[in-house]
């Protein structure tokens, strides 16, 4: 089972892409609640280099909320993770699949709210 949603974009400046993404992103109801520069992380820490790759942290609050309502300990899954990683060609963008994350958790209302944040997501990956 693919636990990503992902889309190349060729060609494309890192911090180019992560702007469109954040706005893709507010344009579909979610907000960027954490950001990690993970190459940053890694050259400061332990004096590695990597390409660049970044990982937000983005919440639709409504949908936050219903989750939380339905299963209190869902927090620990929360915010939706969003990477932006440069590769050969471009820079791929990868967000969490909640229909995925979510299948480890026992209640089945939870699946129903997991789907539409996946469609969410999926349409704010499309529209970067």
């Amino acid at each position: 089972m693919a636990y990503t949603l992902d889309r190349l974009i060729e060609g494309a400046d890192f911090e180019d892409v992560d702007a469109r993404t954040r706005k893709a992103l507010g344009d579909a109801g979610f907000g960027v609640l954490t950001e990690i520069d993970v190459k940053a992380t890694m050259k400061k820490k332990i004096d590695k280099d990597m390409a660049g790759y970044r990982i937000l942290g983005a919440c639709n609050p409504g949908m936050a909320w219903e989750a939380i309502g339905m299963e209190p300990k869902v927090g620990a899954m929360l915010p939706c993770n969003v990477i932006l990683r440069e590769v050969d060609g471009g820079v791929e963008v990868s967000a969490i699949d909640p229909v995925a994350s979510m299948s480890a958790i026992d209640n089945d209302d939870l699946p129903a709210v997991a789907a539409q944040v996946r469609d969410m997501l999926r349409d704010a990956v499309a529209a970067i």
